[in-house]
C-alpha cells in the first residue's frame, strides 16, 4: 500500500474521532476486536447504536478514577465497569466525571470484571489520554472487527501496531526556524517542531549562540496557557518563564523549550477540571487522581530529542523536578548542573507549591 495511513497515521485519525464521538475498533492477531468510543463524547445515538451489537458493555476506568468509585481494578492499572442494561449517556458520562462525585456519591453497586483479558480496554485508555479527553471509554467486545469496521466505515487500528508505536516517542521534524528578537534577547531564533504522528508542535527559543561542545543553559517550559498568557496566581509557571529567559538573556546564550504538554500533560480542558476539584477542596494531585491520571503525564523524551536535534548533547538545566533530570540522562543528554528556578510564590498558589514539593518531589 503506497497512499494508504501508517500505524501512526491511523492513531491520529482515531484520536480525532474519538474526539468527535465517532468511535473506532481495535482488533488483535487472533481475531478479537473491539469498539471503543470516549465516554466524554458519547452520544445517545451511538450508545443505542452500540447497545444494537447485543454484546456486552464495559466502561474502562483507570485503576485512579476507580478508587474513587469505590470500584475494584482487578486488572491493576484499570477496571471494567459492567454497563448496566438501563444506564443512559448520562449515567456514562457521571461514572468518567468525577464534577459531581460530591454532591452525587452513589453511582453504583458498581460491578467491574475479574475474567478475560483487558489489553483492548488498556489501549483504549490509552488512546482517550492521547486524545486529551477524560480517561475513560465504552468498550464493546466483538468478532470480526475487520468486517464491523468496513461495515461502518470506522477506523480501524491494529492493536499490537499501535502499543508499539505508541510506546515510542514520535519522531520530530524541524520545520522552520526565524529570528524573534524579545525583550531579554534581541538575538533570538525560534524553531518550530513537528511530531511525525500529528500531535501538537513543539518550539525551541533559542537565546544567542550557544556553542554545541559546551553545556547550555536549557528550560524546559511546559505550556500553561493560564499561567504564561493570562499571568494566573494558581501556579508559579508564568513567572518561572519569564525568569528563565532573563536569565539566559543575563547570560548571552540559552534554550527554552515550549512544550505543548499543558497541565501536565492532560490538556487544558483537563486542567480545568482539575482546577474545579481543587475549589471543591482538592489538592492538585488528588485532583488529578479523582480524574482518573497520574501526578503526571508529560512525556520529557519530546525535550530530549529536540536538544539532540539542534545538536546538543550537555545541557545546564532550570528546573526544580528531579524527573526531568533523570529523564534528559536516561535519553542520553548530560546534566552537568541544575540551576534552581524558585519564583512566583504568592498567597494563592503556597498550598499549590507545598505539595508539589511534599508528593511530586520538586525541590522548593
Amino acid at each position: 500500500m503506497i497512499l494508504g495511513p501508517d500505524i501512526e497515521e491511523l492513531l491520529a485519525r482515531a484520536r480525532a474521532d474519538l474526539r468527535i464521538g465517532v468511535p473506532v475498533v481495535l482488533a488483535e492477531d487472533d481475531g478479537r476486536g473491539a469498539v471503543v468510543l470516549a465516554t466524554e463524547t458519547l452520544s445517545p445515538e451511538r450508545l443505542r447504536g452500540l447497545r444494537a451489537l447485543d454484546v456486552p458493555l464495559d466502561i474502562a476506568v483507570t485503576a485512579r478514577r476507580a478508587e474513587t468509585l469505590k470500584a475494584r481494578a482487578y486488572d491493576g492499572d484499570l477496571a471494567r465497569v459492567r454497563l448496566p442494561a438501563e444506564a443512559d449517556a448520562d449515567w456514562v458520562a457521571a461514572v468518567a466525571d468525577p464534577k459531581d462525585d460530591l454532591s452525587k456519591p452513589m453511582k453504583g453497586p458498581l460491578f467491574t470484571q475479574r475474567e478475560g483479558d483487558a489489553g483492548l480496554h488498556r489501549l483504549a485508555l490509552r488512546l482517550a489520554k492521547a486524545a486529551r479527553l477524560l480517561p475513560a471509554a465504552l468498550v464493546a467486545e466483538v468478532d470480526a472487527p475487520e468486517a464491523l469496521a468496513r461495515a461502518e466505515g470506522l477506523t480501524l487500528i491494529d492493536a499490537r501496531a499501535a502499543r508499539a508505536a505508541m510506546d515510542l516517542s514520535a519522531e520530530l521534524a524541524a520545520v522552520v526556524q526565524a529570528r524573534v528578537p524579545i525583550e531579554v534577547a534581541e538575538n533570538t531564533r525560534l524553531h518550530v517542531f513537528r511530531p511525525e504522528d500529528g500531535s501538537e508542535e513543539h518550539y525551541a527559543i533559542e537565546i544567542g549562540q550557544p556553542p554545541r561542545d559546551t553545556p547550555v543553559l536549557t528550560r524546559l517550559h511546559s505550556a500553561c496557557f493560564t499561567g504564561d498568557l493570562m499571568g494566573s496566581l494558581k501556579c508559579d509557571c508564568g513567572p518561572q518563564l519569564k525568569a528563565a529567559l532573563a536569565q539566559m538573556g543575563a547570560e548571552g546564550a540559552g534554550v527554552l523549550l515550549y512544550l505543548n504538554q499543558e497541565g501536565r500533560g492532560i490538556g487544558l480542558a483537563n486542567k480545568m477540571r482539575a482546577y474545579s476539584l481543587q475549589d471543591q477542596g482538592f489538592d492538585t494531585v488528588e485532583a488529578n487522581h479523582r480524574l482518573g491520571f497520574e501526578d503526571d503525564e508529560r512525556d520529557f523524551r519530546v525535550g530530549s530529542s529536540i536538544l539532540m536535534a539542534m545538536g546538543f548533547g550537555a545541557i545546564r538545566l532550570m528546573t526544580n523536578n528531579p524527573a526531568k533530570i533523570e529523564m534528559m540522562e536516561k535519553m542520553g543528554l548530560e546534566v552537568t548542573e541544575r540551576v534552581p528556578l524558585i519564583v512566583g510564590e504568592n498567597a494563592h498558589n503556597r498550598a499549590y507549591l507545598k505539595v508539589k514539593a511534599r508528593k511530586s518531589g520538586h525541590m522548593l
